[in-house]
């Protein structure tokens, strides 16, 4: 049954032209026919690594699902690398001795070519089209520059679809302690609060969803916008559990890419990742404000230990810019924070370097009324969310300094008291809204 306040696929409601499909694209599609499992990797200059990638999945359709319809789709953002012709020539080793052990039934690569200018909503317009077309009853996402990918990516990812009837699996990836900190301190305890369901990565770059899910996306509106807005993982996340798709998360494990020669810009990373949240919480707020505390979700496979790459963290620099940040910012925050929640986190910064902690609460009030006021566009958006990034330092600094020498089950434990400080705190929202 339907939920009373669905929200994104409202029938009736016209979204934008779907792009013409290429000639090719439609005979490949073609020559495939139906299909029950569809993989889908993006690409755009990943000559390095999308062999490998390519590798893992095929090996993974013959190793784990033998006698099912597959095909592995590669969407090219226009690389000028090589991408595509590593994609062609990308075969497994030993082809005929998997297929000697296992009847594998014919599997299809297709390759196709979207506009990079349209962003990750380009490539995905793509995959739902050919999900349409090859009545796919399962689809999967990877990412293009992963390292660590195995062939069980693809049973974690497509096994609780195509076993278990789910409509939407978001991964689960071992972290190092201090890996992945903006989706654990901020993205995952408030989608968490908001939707009422606890999903760890909402932004995972990896997941997959149901042809039923897909088809229903592809025969309505609003959604493109959508997608393009909060990024496809969040979005078709979002829209399936507020229409009660059936949603679940699978263990994969360590994300390991291909190390870049400059690190990402966390100023950008932080303003697209929180601007998504809140762009949601904007667009799904008939949603969210009237539900509750939050389900656990079903899980499948199992975090197993392994040796992760270490991460290093400049406590002195994430300190000097929440102090900096404070007090350079006093106006701004004037007008975004109430005037109890401002004294606070204004007192932190009198705080010594080793007694500084920053309580959950005071943080979730903090998160919750800069969300506010994005919505009520208190400052231009991007300038709220700079006058955030120095708070989210100092939350940074006090979570390093809590978990210093904390075991992998201590840091989920302290990860699960925020979580449920955003739920305890999600009717203050609510009234902030």
């Amino acid at each position: 049954m339907m939920k009373e306040t669905p929200i994104a696929i409202e029938p009736g409601v016209p979204g934008p032209e779907p792009a013409e499909l290429p000639d090719d694209f439609l005979r490949q599609l073609t020559a495939a026919g139906e299909v029950d499992i569809l993989l889908f990797v993006p690409s755009l200059n990943n000559r390095d690594t999308i062999g490998h990638v390519m590798n893992a999945l095929q090996l993974g359709l013959v190793k784990y699902f033998p006698r099912e319809r597959t095909a592995v789709l590669n969407a090219d953002g226009g690389s000028h690398d090589g991408t595509p012709q590593v994609v062609r020539e990308s075969i497994i080793k030993d082809f005929r001795a998997f297929l000697a052990a296992n009847p594998l039934r014919t599997m299809h690569r297709i390759t196709a070519a979207y506009d990079s200018r349209k962003g990750p909503w380009g490539a995905l317009e793509l995959l739902l089209s050919a999900a349409e077309l090859t009545r796919a009853k399962a689809c999967a996402v990877v990412s293009p520059d992963l390292r660590s990918i195995a062939p069980e990516w693809v049973e974690s990812l497509v096994r609780p679809i195509r076993r278990e009837e789910f409509d939407f699996v978001a991964p689960i990836y071992r972290r190092h302690k201090y890996e992945g900190l903006l989706i654990k301190n901020l993205i995952a305890p408030v989608f968490r609060a908001a939707y009422g369901f606890r999903i760890r990565e909402p932004m995972g770059s990896e997941f997959a969803f149901s042809g039923q899910l897909a088809s229903k996306l592809q025969q309505s509106g609003g959604w493109q916008q959508r997608c393009c807005e909060v990024g496809p993982a969040m979005g078709l996340m979002a829209t399936a559990i507020a229409n009660d798709y059936r949603t679940c998360q699978s263990f994969l494990g360590p994300r390991i890419y291909q190390s870049r020669h400059q690190e990402p810009d966390l100023v950008r990373v932080f303003q697209e990742s929180v601007g998504a949240l809140f762009q949601g919480l904007e667009a799904d707020h008939a949603y969210w404000s009237n539900r509750g505390g939050a389900a656990q979700v079903q899980t499948f496979g199992f975090e197993y230990s392994v040796a992760l790459q270490p991460v290093r963290v400049s406590r002195k620099r994430l300190l000097q810019g929440f102090r900096l940040g404070v007090e350079e910012l006093g106006a701004i925050l004037e007008a975004i924070l109430a005037p109890d929640t401002l004294r606070a986190v204004q007192d932190l910064g009198k705080l010594s370097d080793g007694g500084f902690r920053f309580p959950d609460e005071l943080w979730v009030r903090v998160v919750y009324e800069f969300a506010a006021s994005y919505h009520r566009s208190v400052l231009t958006r991007d300038h709220l969310l700079q006058a955030l990034l120095p708070l989210y330092r100092g939350k940074v600094f006090s979570f390093v300094m809590e978990t210093e020498k904390a075991t992998p089950a201590e840091v989920e434990n302290r990860l699960e008291e925020l979580g449920l400080a955003c739920e305890r705190l999600k009717p203050y929202l609510v009234e902030r809204w």
